[in-house]
């Protein structure tokens, strides 16, 4: 029997309280996600169970309690707190999945302050944005990654702490500061920080069409959301060795792969070492992973390597396996049915402003291969009319995906941007502030996805409803690519769209004009890939370069995209009365 039990009884009968019993929470705790995650675990009696099974490169391992996480969460806390740092201080972390990234997680919400995750692969330039736009305090990293700090660095007047926390301290530059945890002393307790509900917790920065990346910030009541959803759609039980891919500088990774499961109790596993086929299968088998969270590009390549792959490994553990990040398409749910002894992906929606699954498909539910499912009880979603706005009716029709504001793990406000936050509730008035958006049920949270709903009341993904790209599940604005591919000496201007791509979904493609004095050349196309690598990173380097005389524009200037991707996905171009005939 799953957790989650019958859907339409869950429905009908629903309260976020619920969350509440399965935590078996108490009114008057203490509601702070970093404690709840190690101390409170650790007060039920299983402080000696396993919370994190970790491998890494070249045969790296260790496993830690939540006696462990308790005490080394504790200690980034009490380090934190050391050098000055105050609730609501934005402190970065900046590192591969290595146990430290977990540990700071849960020390910095323990001090009341705001963890900013963010991909360690990202560039310099990406890193500069979103350090500035946080006005960041501090960031925790890694002798891999604190070069690309230093490049920066000067350029940040708000950033006072730089920590690395692996390494040999000897090799540190000016102010730089080193900390290894498990050499610091041991604090069995600490006072942390009484937060309330609506606390600010965790600032997540996504990327849109327009304009630079946007912090979504989360709060401390979040924790209700990504709780029973890891419990109901995850199906998470205290028996369970779960697996989530994500890394923690994407939402999925923060709210799935650290928030949800431990606050459940659950032990899970993390892998730092690269993607290959046989690594992945090797790890659920010697771990006896029982739950596994991924995504379709990752679900895609494991069908490439075949299901006769599959058969060299004992893979009798897994009982739940679910999908996220973008659309699961039918052949990935028909295969895993296949090759894992009946077991199906389960796909889920949601994003980093919703903070925890919003439509899914559940365990004990018919899987319709293809469709995203139903909405999560508690959750009032629609498809709206694309002109018009009213929800609607007709089954098959496409429209935008909208939520009822309300749910806990919702975010609170765009950082510093309460007009890009107001643009994304359909009716707001133009002087509504944050906190009235997110509890006026007569407003629709608008996603930004289309779809439709069947019959049955499944959704049905059909695409985005603007021009972000979605590589591998990861949100890529295009404004920020071509703002930098602009930088490039040889670029005059810049246009960046999404191609199809068979294991991604979407790369990115670009479009460019040469400036006088530089012609195509294959020579200059993989130095301007190389160049947004490293400026960005690896998921916003174009794949493809396409040099053109001029790009297709609106009459007052504006570079079309949508006209570049119908061509690439064979799709219809749409009215052109806009676009300039020079």
């Amino acid at each position: 029997m799953s957790n989650i039990g019958s859907y339409e009884e869950r429905v009908k009968n629903f309260s976020w309280d619920i969350a509440k019993e399965v935590l078996d929470w108490k009114d008057g705790e203490l509601l702070n996600i970093g404690a709840i995650c190690s101390d409170r675990v650790c007060g039920m009696g299983k402080g000696s169970k396993p919370a994190l099974i970790w491998e890494g490169f070249g045969g790296r391992s260790a496993r830690y309690t939540f006696d462990d996480l308790k005490v080394y969460s504790n200690a980034f806390a009490g380090f934190l707190r050391e050098q000055g740092m105050e609730p609501g201080d934005r402190i970065c972390i900046f590192m591969d999945k290595i146990p430290s990234l977990y540990f700071s997680f849960l020390g910095i919400l323990k001090i009341g302050a705001i963890v900013q995750p963010l991909f360690s692969a990202f560039g310099e330039e990406s890193l500069e944005v979103r350090l500035a736009s946080a006005e960041t305090k501090a960031i925790l990293t890694t002798v891999k990654h604190v070069k690309k700090v230093r490049k920066i660095r000067e350029r940040l007047p708000h950033l006072e702490k730089v920590v690395v926390v692996d390494g040999n301290p000897d090799r540190l530059k000016g102010d730089e500061i080193f900390f290894d945890v498990e050499k610091y002393p041991a604090i069995k307790e600490f006072d942390v920080y009484r937060s309330d509900s609506e606390t600010p917790s965790v600032l997540h920065y996504t990327s849109g069409t327009t304009g630079q990346p946007k912090g979504a910030l989360h709060v401390h009541n979040s924790i209700w959301g990504q709780a029973l959803t890891a419990n109901w759609v995850l199906d998470l039980r205290d028996d369970d060795i779960y697996w989530c891919t994500a890394d923690p500088g994407w939402v999925t990774g923060t709210s799935y792969g650290i928030i949800g499961p431990w606050s459940l109790g659950v032990t899970q596993c993390v892998l730092d070492s690269g993607f290959t086929s046989a690594r992945w299968y090797q790890f659920i088998q010697d771990n006896k992973v029982s739950v596994w969270y991924s995504a379709p590009t990752a679900i895609r390549a494991l069908m490439k390597d075949g299901g006769e792959l599959v058969k060299k490994y004992d893979l009798s553990s897994l009982r739940h396996l679910a999908s996220v990040g973008e659309p699961l398409n039918p052949e990935a749910v028909i295969w895993s049915g296949e090759v894992f002894g009946g077991l199906k992906f389960h796909d889920t929606f949601w994003q980093t402003e919703t903070g925890a699954i919003m439509i899914s498909n559940y365990p004990g539910m018919e899987i319709k291969p293809g469709s995203m499912g139903k909405p999560f009880p508690g959750i009032e979603a629609s498809v709206l009319d694309l002109e018009t706005h009213e929800p609607l009716t007709e089954p098959g029709k496409v429209g935008l995906i909208a939520f009822r504001p309300g749910w806990p793990s919702m975010f609170r406000q765009y950082w510093k941007r309460p007009d890009i936050y107001r643009s994304k509730f359909v009716g707001a008035r133009e002087d509504a502030m944050p906190d009235e958006l997110r509890t006026d049920k007569s407003l629709w949270y608008v996603s930004g996805d289309r779809a439709s709903i069947d019959a049955d009341g499944y959704f049905w993904f059909v695409g985005r409803d603007d021009d972000v790209i979605n590589t591998g599940g990861h949100l890529v604005g295009p404004f920020e690519i071509e703002s930098a591919l602009v930088e490039h000496e040889a670029i005059a201007e810049a246009a960046a769209v999404g191609k199809p791509d068979k294991v991604n979904m979407e790369v990115v493609k670009a479009f460019v004009t040469l400036k006088p004095g530089y012609e195509p050349s294959e020579e200059l196309e993989l130095d301007i890939m190389n160049f947004i690598r490293k400026k960005l990173s690896p998921l916003a380097m174009p794949q493809e370069i396409e040099y053109v005389e001029k790009l297709p524009k609106t009459r007052s200037g504006k570079i079309v995209r949508r006209y570049l991707r119908a061509l690439e996905w064979g799709e219809e171009v749409g009215d052109l009365s806009t676009l300039s005939d020079e």
